[in-house]
């Protein structure tokens, strides 16, 4: 009787131990999801771009996101001037930005873009770190 009773203790306390293991790791787990969803909707950068809208195009196989690119200007010496391309994505699920966008490409309007730089992406969420939020035409 008394080898049973320790061998009913020791599988107690192990199956107390293992339960412990299970849950801790499970909070560290939901932890680490809810840190990496928190860094991606978050913003550590925002500022505003300002140029010419030259390209918008819609991406992706599954997941469509926009894509685009804003020529903020020439840069370098007198004689030897390149063109300045800003890429950026639009925050998914806003239409009239995009189409507010798409009106200032084929206008060929000066526009400012304020944009939000996010600290991480997932794959599916668009090419770049920059996402726009608003659009003004310039002056």
């Amino acid at each position: 009787m008394a080898f049973n009773d320790q061998l009913n203790s020791v599988k107690h306390l192990t199956m107390g131990f293992f339960r412990k293991l299970f849950i801790g790791l499970l909070v560290i787990a939901l932890l680490g999801v809810a840190l990496t969803f928190l860094s991606t909707q978050m913003a550590y950068s925002e500022g505003d771009r300002a140029g010419v809208v030259s390209k918008l195009s819609k991406k992706g196989y599954v997941f469509k996101t926009y894509e685009g690119e804003l020529n903020v200007g020439a840069q370098g010496q007198v004689g030897n001037m390149s063109n300045n391309m800003w890429q950026f994505t639009i925050a998914s699920g806003d239409e009239k930005l995009t189409k507010d966008i798409e009106d200032a490409m084929t206008t060929g309007k000066r526009v400012k873009l304020h944009y939000e730089q996010r600290y991480m992406k997932f794959s599916w969420m668009g090419d770049t770190e920059y996402f726009v939020t608003k659009v003004v035409a310039a002056q």
